[in-house]
């Protein structure tokens, strides 16, 4: 796509809104007196001005829109003041143009009420003044043509660039959401690999003795189950001294349940390491009957909650009231040092 540079736009307006004060020069002999007009061409040069002035924001501040209509209102009353309506007035009418200039410049600049209003009010003006066959003689037919073409590109403009933002993000999201699939799928695929290595050993065993297992082989065989289980719902709490110490731990007859529910997913590779070797740290030092480690929800200051809990009596951790258990442990390890 061709695209023409913002400044040569602007030379080019302020070339086109020069000619117009070229012509109201030379034709300062025509009026009677040529002081209003001189006034005319002075508001009409401070508003082209501040109109092009090369600035980030593209609309026009409201400001300068009713500087520019009390300026596209006043040209023609302080110039025609001065003329015949009857006469053959030449040049002298240039402030027609230059109020078309001025309002499709406002209207470039996304200010269409200022601009419709600054050529209906030229319009009304040159019908007061010389009739309704004036609006096409000096040319007000094609200040408003100019304003109208200026509004339909602005808008036209609008919607594209809206469409273009809309269209790019929706490209960042779905990109975002390939990306995401991808991570999900290549963590299906590690998470399937590192089940198939803890249990592929212990199935094999179990097939090759028909299901008839000893005690000893049955405990081991909860052990892996729990670490599975750690695998689907542990995923970001896990590392390779986690894995230990939980091992150990259930090793001890304690009940260990990790649960990452996301809230670390943000922390860079050292931070996450620091605060799994706190988590494993814990874990080890411990002397409850049940840990419970749970991520934090994302926002927290606090990256993973620790719980150990003693649980009363002799009645075994499986099947103990957790209600009527001490807690022997509350750790909360922050994200940040």
């Amino acid at each position: 796509m061709i695209t023409v540079p913002r400044w040569l736009m602007l030379v080019l307006a302020a070339l086109f809104s020069a000619y117009h004060v070229v012509l109201g020069i030379t034709s300062l002999d025509i009026p009677d007196n040529p002081w209003p007009a001189v006034v005319a061409l002075v508001l009409y040069a401070v508003a082209t001005v501040l109109s092009l002035w090369p600035v980030r924001r593209m609309r026009m501040p409201d400001w300068l829109a009713a500087f520019d209509l009390a300026v596209s209102i006043a040209m023609p009353l302080l110039v025609t003041g001065q003329l015949d309506a009857s006469a053959d007035n030449g040049y002298a009418t240039w402030y027609v143009a230059a109020v078309g200039t001025l309002m499709t410049i406002t209207a470039a600049r996304r200010q269409l009420v200022a601009a419709w209003l600054g050529v209906a009010s030229l319009a009304v003006q040159t019908v007061v003044w010389a009739g309704v066959p004036a609006l096409g003689t000096l040319g007000v037919v094609g200040s408003i043509v100019w304003v109208a073409i200026a509004h339909m590109l602005t808008v036209a403009l609008a919607t594209a660039a809206r469409e273009a933002r809309r269209y790019a993000q929706a490209e960042r999201e779905a990109a975002a959401w390939q990306a995401a699939q991808d991570a999900h799928l290549f963590e299906g695929r590690m998470r399937l690999a590192q089940t198939n290595r803890i249990a592929a050993p212990m199935l094999r065993r179990i097939a090759d003795r028909g299901g008839v297992l000893t005690e000893a082989q049955r405990r081991e065989c909860r052990m892996l189950e729990a670490a599975i289980r750690d695998e689907i719902r542990g995923r970001m709490l896990l590392t390779d001294v986690v894995r230990a110490e939980v091992q150990h731990a259930r090793e001890r007859g304690v009940l260990v349940t990790l649960l990452d529910e996301g809230g670390i997913d943000d922390l860079d590779e050292a931070t996450r390491d620091r605060v799994l070797s706190r988590l494993a740290e814990a874990i080890a030092k411990s002397r409850a009957d049940r840990i419970i480690a749970r991520t934090a929800a994302e926002g927290s200051p606090v990256a993973v909650t620790v719980v150990g809990l003693v649980v009363p009596g002799d009645e075994g951790v499986d099947t103990a009231d957790t209600e009527d258990a001490e807690v022997e442990l509350w750790l909360e390890i922050p994200r940040r040092i």
